[in-house]
């Protein structure tokens, strides 16, 4: 195939794809637009059939995650979605990645702190090759030791890496002040410490208990139909265990609120991290919570910690703010980056900005702004079929029903200018915890008060 006829066969997909996305969200009928599949071994997938892209994306995702990391091994998680797609059944490292190549199949994992998730990029001519090729990662990695090792030394590398981030370390401190003696204080990929002594029987037995069928959560975006995605669902997933082995995890709330924690590194800019408790997905104030979070700093040009900090007083290139919502703790985190000697500044800018959005809620005219923000922009979220996939994965992890996308606009106009401000005290009125790491000018560590 010359360039030219590559380039128009990519260009023809990527215009399939933006249309099958702008269906998606404003289709009337969105019951038949994305649809529910149940294998004849009861794997369920949510499908978006769309025969104009010739392409198919895959998104699953497994409970677990690094909160199933073994006591004293935290990096076990990413190591398993690190050597999943490296040597597999009858095929080693070189010759699986060879075979992958050879069809253009894109194929990856990841861990976090509640799953390990995976893709699949596939053309739907090679669609068969690609499906087993997920079978054998998910069912028979290797593990072989030359892989483990390479692997263990890219992350070990890449820790020693984070010791000298002032980012990396504002984020390790807060996690783990915030969720000491809980598994969501460790770092996902691991510690220096912790990952020279995971062995391959931890790898096996974490990939033994985790990756089973019971709350698996699978979307297929493109060229497939249901009767193949059935098949598809029994011949990839169906020889997992019907149920992983969880440890118990415990609901908790973010600790060291109040505090300030100050870490010492020689570096040009001062980092500052911050965050408290948040609100969950599931939640009735969860949408008016979005909605504050996007006025005070989620985003948007127009918010406020945008414009205070930057455009204002030009303290920071950027600072954002995020809702994010763990199966066991519902969090609201936020950073930035400035200069050593405006770091207290800075950070005084932020807690007077979230005070008084907590005190006083949104405006009229910026509550307005931010909902047709939302509703005008969700389209541009899914212009890929990858993204559509990963969305609706999410949506199945937050069960938020396959109906969501006719809801959503609604839910986000449903919130009156009451419901923000009552929602703002309650999201943002309950105190930070914060790291700063740098050379911050006259800036402490100090206590809870």
């Amino acid at each position: 195939m010359s360039a030219a006829s590559m380039f128009s066969a990519w260009l023809v997909r990527r215009l399939a794809v933006a249309c099958l996305a702008i269906a998606l969200v404003t289709a009337p009928a969105m019951a038949t637009t994305i649809e529910r599949v149940v294998s004849p071994g009861g794997i369920v997938a949510w499908l978006v059939h769309e025969p104009a892209v010739p392409l198919i994306a895959i998104d699953f995702s497994f409970a677990g995650g690094s909160a199933q990391d073994p006591a004293g091994k935290a990096g076990t998680a990413s190591l398993v979605a690190a050597l999943l797609d490296e040597g597999v059944g009858d095929f080693d490292s070189k010759a699986f990645h060879a075979r992958l190549e050879r069809k253009a199949i894109e194929l990856g994992f990841q861990a976090d702190r509640d799953a390990l998730r995976g893709t699949l990029r596939t053309l739907a001519e090679n669609r068969e090759e690609a499906f087993e090729d997920l079978r054998l990662a998910l069912t028979a990695p290797r593990f072989d030791p030359a892989d483990v090792e390479i692997i263990r030394a890219q992350i070990i590398s890449n820790l020693r890496r984070a010791t000298t981030s002032p980012s990396e370390i504002a984020s390790i401190r807060w996690w783990q002040t915030a969720f000491a003696n809980h598994p969501y204080g460790h770092p996902v990929n691991g510690t220096l410490e912790s990952v020279p002594t995971v062995s391959i029987d931890d790898l096996k037995a974490y990939a033994h208990r985790v990756l089973a069928r019971d709350d698996l959560k699978v979307a297929v975006v493109g060229d497939i139909d249901a009767e193949a995605v059935k098949a598809m669902l029994d011949r990839v997933f169906g020889g997992l265990p019907a149920r992983a082995d969880l440890a118990v995890v415990a609901d908790v709330l973010p600790q060291g609120i109040g505090r300030r924690i100050v870490t010492r590194l020689d570096v040009p800019q001062t980092v500052i991290m911050f965050g408290g408790l948040g609100i969950s997905r599931q939640d009735p104030d969860f949408m008016a919570a979005y909605i504050v979070n996007h006025i005070l700093g989620g985003g948007s040009f127009s918010s406020r910690l945008y414009q205070e900090v930057r455009e204002k007083r030009g303290l920071a290139y950027s600072v954002h703010d995020s809702l994010v919502w763990l199966k066991h703790a519902p969090l609201f985190i936020g950073g930035t980056a400035t200069r050593a000697e405006r770091a207290t500044e800075t950070l005084d800018i932020v807690q007077k900005e979230i005070a008084r959005l907590a005190d006083n809620g949104p405006t009229a005219d910026e509550l307005a702004k931010a909902k047709s923000f939302l509703n005008g922009s969700f389209p541009l979220n899914l212009d890929t079929s990858g993204k559509i996939a990963a969305l609706l994965v999410q949506l199945q992890v937050d069960n938020l029903g396959i109906d969501y996308f006719t809801r959503r606009s609604k839910m986000i106009d449903a919130v009156t200018l009451a419901d923000a401000r009552r929602v703002a005290k309650r999201l943002l009125g309950g105190g930070l915890l914060v790291t700063v790491v740098g050379r911050p000018d006259g800036l402490l560590s100090s206590s809870a008060e």
